[in-house]
């Protein structure tokens, strides 16, 4: 029990990019309900690759926006956009660009700012293309009546669920819809599943996989990096892995999915020197 409360206590607390700061006031009078904060932040945001589903055709500075990190600065651009309470949906125009690490994100920053526990997961979507894993972020948080992670993708709007022809429950979703970056990593390593299946454009294989690994892990210890952040272990070619390199890859991928009893070591893992941000690295 204490493992758990530790870890409960820990993803209910603001992280680094998590917190909004001077913007916390755009969260207070929000719900509580996890279906209403996703409609809400699906009010205020765009996805980079599907705004023209949407009508809308991005020029190049609005799809910049996809470079801010911090929520903080997220909910800057929102208010320079349109200065109306968050739960007043935007029209495609108004709303933030981002992709799934962004709605992840915020969702993640919503509940953690509720005092819920909640915790941004990178990975593979097993529901955008047939047989393959595309690259991907979905939010998870803890129901204390049931004790579990539940999974939720804030991203899947009704017209995306159309167009995806999704079935399951984006506010539950069940077991196999999304794999972690360390899921889809030991599937591959032992032989059960294709690396080239798992990426995302012309971008595929156990070098991409890699990053999602330590991506994962780094959002665990609340640093959600942007997609195509990278360093040390990261930028690597797998030529250039040692032994060693595999080794942490593999004890990552396993420690990231075992839940809250492997808390304390997926805190440990984030100090490698391997995986850290860099010295002077600013989010």
């Amino acid at each position: 029990m204490r493992v758990q409360s530790d870890a409960a206590a820990f993803y209910a607390q603001p992280g680094v990019m998590t917190d909004p700061k001077q913007y916390a006031p755009l969260f207070a009078d929000l719900p509580g309900d996890v279906a209403s904060l996703c409609a809400i932040v699906q009010g205020c945001m765009i996805h980079i690759f599907w705004a023209e589903r949407y009508g809308l055709k991005l020029a190049e500075e609005r799809q910049q926006e996809v470079q801010i990190r911090p929520v903080d600065r997220k909910l800057q651009r929102l208010l320079e956009l349109d200065d109306r309470p968050l739960a007043v949906a935007r029209p495609p125009d108004k709303k933030l660009v981002g992709n799934c690490r962004d709605f992840s994100v915020m969702l993640t920053a919503m509940l953690r700012h509720k005092g819920i526990s909640a915790r941004a997961r990178c990975g593979f979507g097993m529901y955008f293309l047939p047989d393959h894993g595309e690259d991907h972020w979905v939010c998870e948080y803890w129901n204390a009546d049931e004790q579990r992670w539940v999974m939720v993708d804030p991203q899947l709007d009704d017209l995306q669920k159309g167009v995806l022809h999704i079935t399951f429950d984006s506010l539950d979703m069940p077991a196999g819809c999304f794999l972690s970056g360390g899921q889809a990593w030991l599937a591959a390593r032992a032989g059960q599943a294709d690396p080239d299946t798992f990426g995302i454009f012309d971008m595929h294989g156990l070098w991409f996989m890699r990053g999602n690994v330590l991506r994962d892990l780094l959002a665990l210890n609340k640093i959600e990096i942007l997609p195509w952040d990278h360093w040390a272990l990261m930028s690597k070619e797998d030529k250039d892995l040692s032994e060693d390199d595999w080794q942490l890859l593999d004890r990552i991928a396993a420690l990231c999915q075992q839940g809250n009893e492997a808390f304390a070591a997926v805190r440990e893992l984030s100090q490698d020197p391997r995986v850290r941000p860099p010295d002077g690295w600013q989010p």
